[in-house]
Parts: C-alpha cells; sequence; structure tokens
C-alpha cells in the first residue's frame, strides 16, 4: 500500500474521501425516502388561496371610464341589477361557478423536404506566362499543368415528417372569483386535482368572464372565457 507523505496530496485524499461518503450518505437518504413511499397514494396540495401565491399578479386590462351610479329612491328595481330578486349568480370575490370544459380536438400535420445539390470545379495552368515548363521543376513528374484539379461532389438530402394528435376533455370544475375589474367583468381561476390508482391528474382554469354569460344555474362555458389558461395534465406512476 503506497503511503500518501505529502501534505497536499494527503488534503487532496481527504477531501475526495470525505466527498465519496457526503455522496453516498445523499444516495442513501433518496433511496431510504423512496422506499419508505412505495405503496403510498401521491399527496395532494394543499388548499391555497391563490393571490398569495409568489407568482400571482393583478389583472390589469383596458377600462371604460368609470360612470357615476345615478341613484333611485322609492324603487324596488336600482340600475345594473340582473333581476327583480337578488341573483344568486356569481359576482363578488370569493364566489363559486361551475365551468363546463367540453374540448375535442384534432390536426394532422404532413411535411416533406427534398434537396440536391451538384457542384464541380476544374482548374489546369497549360499557359502561365511561360513559367509552366518550369513547374516540374518544383512538382513531382507525373503532375499535368493541363490538369492541376478536377473536383466534383454531389449532395443530397430527403426528410418527412407527419404530426397526428387528437385530444378530447369533458369536464367540470368549480372556479373561484378572485377578482372584479372596473367594469364588472371577473376574473376566475379553478384547480382540480383528483386521484386515482396512484396517479393525480390535475386541471387548471383561469380567465376572464361577463357576469351575463354565467347561466341561471351558475354555470359557464369554457369557450365564453377570454384569455382562458387551461392546463390538464397529471403525476403519479404512470
Amino acid at each position: 500500500m503506497t503511503m500518501i507523505k505529502s501534505p497536499a496530496s494527503r488534503k487532496s485524499f481527504l477531501r475526495a474521501c470525505l466527498l465519496t461518503t457526503t455522496l453516498i450518505s445523499l444516495s442513501a437518504c433518496n433511496a431510504w425516502d423512496r422506499m419508505t413511499s412505495v405503496g403510498d397514494n401521491p399527496k395532494l396540495a394543499p388548499i391555497e388561496d391563490p393571490t398569495h401565491s409568489n407568482g400571482y399578479v393583478p389583472v390589469k386590462m383596458p377600462m371604460p371610464p368609470p360612470s357615476l351610479a345615478s341613484s333611485e329612491p322609492n324603487s324596488l328595481w336600482h340600475t345594473g341589477a340582473r333581476a327583480f330578486f337578488r341573483d344568486q349568480r356569481a359576482s363578488r370575490v370569493g364566489d363559486i361557478l361551475t365551468v363546463i370544459v367540453t374540448i375535442s380536438d384534432s390536426a394532422s400535420v404532413s411535411n416533406e423536404t427534398k434537396r440536391s445539390r451538384n457542384n464541380a470545379d476544374t482548374a489546369s495552368a497549360a499557359n502561365l506566362l511561360g513559367f509552366e515548363s518550369h513547374l516540374k521543376d518544383f512538382l513531382p513528374k507525373t503532375v499535368e499543368p493541363s490538369s492541376l484539379l478536377n473536383t466534383a461532389s454531389t449532395t443530397s438530402n430527403d426528410g418527412a415528417g407527419s404530426i397526428a394528435r387528437s385530444e378530447q376533455i369533458d369536464l367540470r370544475v368549480a372556479a373561484t372569483i378572485i377578482q372584479v375589474l372596473p367594469n364588472g367583468n371577473l376574473v376566475v381561476q379553478g384547480k382540480q386535482q383528483v386521484g386515482i390508482n396512484y396517479d393525480v391528474r390535475e386541471l387548471t382554469i383561469t380567465g376572464v368572464i361577463r357576469p351575463q354569460d354565467i347561466s341561471s344555474s351558475n354555470t359557464i362555458s369554457y369557450d365564453q372565457v377570454a384569455e382562458a389558461r387551461i392546463v390538464y395534465g397529471g403525476r403519479g406512476i404512470i
């Protein structure tokens, strides 16, 4: 066994041993965490206030100039009301409505590219100011001045690709009003997580809606959501 006598070499050896030990310890901890979670369902995210998230930014859109509300004394009807009695549809921050997401989309794209190129170069020095007879003094005797260079190249490229895509989503997700814009439009956001066979399906929808587009059953279709951001995916074993 070779002894490490140099102090610098000894320090390098100790650093390498310490680094190796640390990596082995981290790998063992990671493996232990995976083994202890075998057979457990993926944990769902806790319910959170979306306005408190780090990336939340209030929606700002062009608004018409504000107008003063006219008072109507001794009247059961007030300006802006959508019904004689109180409207039970979502209209204030914190109210909940249902967004119906029904998407059936398919696309097919094909592309084909072909390219070819031919190139030929020829160079000779049959007459070079009378010095062509002296070229053999500097070049091998087998060199022929009349055919110094003759090259040819051919390039071809063929490419083809195709994309076939089909999606179908039919879901209903409850969304919460998180902001009321100055013109009365509502900013909504909804999240839904469903655990199925050790997998978690996630649906997120965010956008701007008009109060008058909300049906009497307090639902609205996804195609009536402006600036809609719909994300559907999942995580888990599969």
